[in-house]
C-alpha cells in the first residue's frame, strides 16, 4: 500500500471519528495518526465510555 493511499484512508476515518464522536479535534486526532487503541483511549476520556461502549459505538455506524 502506498503513503498516499495510507493518508487517504486515514483522512477519511479521521472525517468519520469526528462525525461519530464530535468532541474529538482536529489535534486530538493528529496525535493519535491512525492508532486505533489510542483513539478508544481518547473516546473513553472525552465520553467516559468503557473500553467495550467505545469499541461497539465506532462499529455500529
Amino acid at each position: 500500500m502506498n503513503s498516499d493511499r495510507i493518508e487517504g484512508n486515514w483522512k477519511e476515518l479521521k472525517g468519520k471519528a469526528q462525525q461519530k464522536w464530535g468532541d474529538l479535534t482536529n489535534d486530538d486526532l493528529d496525535k493519535i495518526e491512525g492508532s486505533r487503541t489510542e483513539l478508544v483511549g481518547k473516546i473513553q476520556q472525552k465520553y467516559g465510555k468503557s473500553k467495550e461502549e467505545s469499541r461497539a459505538r465506532r462499529r455500529s455506524k
